[in-house]
């Protein structure tokens, strides 16, 4: 199971630069996590959810669930 986050970002009009930006994190971090090869135990981790929830002003759990709906490739 992997969540395409890179497309995710893309349908967002978002960039990891971005979401450093407006979420706090920094870039280095995300840009290795959004570019990691991910395994089945740890697709995405809380910071990432956060950053993305922080940088369009939502709660972690609808961009939980817009992944698991529409960027989750099982």
């Amino acid at each position: 199971m992997n969540i395409d986050v890179k497309t995710y970002l893309d349908k967002n009009g978002l960039t990891i630069y971005g979401v450093a930006k407006r979420s706090g994190y920094g870039y280095t971090t995300l840009h290795k996590s959004f570019n990691k090869q991910q395994s089945r135990a740890t697709p995405l981790n809380i910071r990432d959810l956060d950053a993305l929830a922080q940088a369009q002003h939502l709660k972690m759990w609808e961009v939980l669930r817009e992944l698991e709906l529409h960027f989750m490739d099982m």
